[in-house]
């Protein structure tokens, strides 16, 4: 069998393979390496490149005979550490895992890429390396949220890209958003809701207003169906499946779930196991309790994805063990099987089209009220 730039054989190159960062992360290669594992035990069309220490990786890698045949080890001295500014990881991280696994990406070798690694050097050294998407004024982050929907999960974008988001950023927001939740989740037609603090049509900020219109008069482009403005308590709803909002109200609302999560999951626990009574109780609503956790269980949600740029990349969280590792891979090949990261960009250049021809029309029609109000005023006198 022939190799693959990758040094894969060919048989293994029709996988989708998977460019992973395999130092970054809070526990190490070794959760990195087994989510791996895990995914690939789950799914047979799978292939990775590990990107790191080779001697620690190919020890890791060999703990699982699953991985074999479908695993490329590309050397990468360095690591981008959780406390390294972008900064400097942009001058100096040319030998990290980080900056190897997008290059595998840019260079074609991998159709997606997932990382555990420092979320400011990770959209840095992305927008370095893959370039934004033609129009994108800024990529965003979206983030999977549990919800009352069919599908169980609800998208928010941005939850930390970009703290502030014109008009026109929030329209990309629900072009990509919807775009995404659609390959995602096989939802042929996304509702999507821009986050505001009340649903009447005459609250909020001037571009938060121009924004609804413009996502309004897109739908049709972007294939969904636009709810109007939704509040913060509709996040987990079942009236929406997108929320675009800018970056620094979306990290706000996320860290604060996720504080809520944990102060409602320690309540819990504590209640339960108070008093023999308490104890008793737990050991009857064991069931129901262990489908509740199974369900709220933040691995299950692992993975952000940075969308407007030339390339799938998935942020995981940096503390995500295997578990959490193996769902951000899952998302990673659902995309990059998919293909949509195209049709997002075919639909943010109509987008774009439409709203030049709507200036210039605009323009058109000024004048020819100028033109008319000349005449009128040269007939008067």
């Amino acid at each position: 069998m022939t190799s693959t730039p990758n040094g894969m054989t060919q048989t293994e190159s029709n996988k989708v393979t998977i460019s992973v960062d395999a130092m970054g992360g809070d526990q190490g290669p070794s959760a990195v390496v087994e989510g791996c594992a895990l995914s690939a035990a789950k799914n047979d069309e799978i292939a990775f490149i590990l990107h790191g220490d080779e001697a620690v990786l190919r020890a890791q890698v060999a703990r699982f005979p699953v991985l074999a045949g479908i695993v490329d080890i590309h050397h990468s001295p360095d690591v981008v550490q959780m406390d390294d500014k972008p900064s400097q990881v942009m001058r100096r991280g040319r030998e990290t895992s980080m900056w190897s696994a997008l290059t595998a990406l840019r260079e074609n070798h991998a159709q997606a890429a997932v990382s555990c690694g420092n979320t400011g050097a990770l959209m840095a050294v992305s927008m370095l390396r893959l370039r934004k998407l033609d129009g994108v004024h800024r990529p965003a982050i979206a983030c999977l949220w549990p919800s009352r929907g069919k599908t169980g999960f609800n998208t928010m974008l941005d939850v930390g890209a970009d703290v502030r988001a014109d008009e026109e950023s929030l329209l990309q927001y629900a072009l990509m958003g919807a775009a995404y939740y659609r390959n995602a989740f096989d939802a042929p037609r996304p509702r999507v809701g821009l986050l505001n603090v009340g649903t009447e049509e005459h609250k909020g900020r001037a571009e938060i207003k121009e924004a609804a219109r413009l996502i309004a008069d897109a739908a049709e482009i972007g294939r969904y169906d636009f709810v109007g403005f939704v509040e913060g308590n509709d996040l987990p709803s079942d009236h929406v499946d997108v929320i675009v909002t800018d970056g620094f109200t979306g990290n706000v609302a996320l860290k604060t779930a996720e504080g809520t999560a944990r102060l409602i999951g320690d309540t819990l626990r504590d209640e339960l196991t108070v008093n023999l009574p308490s104890k008793l109780a737990a050991l009857f609503a064991s069931a129901p309790l262990g489908r509740l956790r199974k369900r709220m269980d933040p691995r299950r949600m692992n993975g952000g994805v940075f969308l407007g740029l030339n390339g799938t990349v998935v942020k995981s969280h940096g503390s995500a063990d295997a578990t959490g590792v193996s769902a951000a891979i899952k998302l990673a090949f659902t995309l990059a099987r998919s293909g949509f990261q195209d049709r997002m960009a075919e639909r943010l250049a109509s987008a774009a089209d439409a709203q030049q021809e709507n200036v210039l029309n605009k323009k058109d029609r000024n004048a020819h009220d100028g033109e008319a109000d000349d005449d009128k005023q040269i007939g008067q006198s």
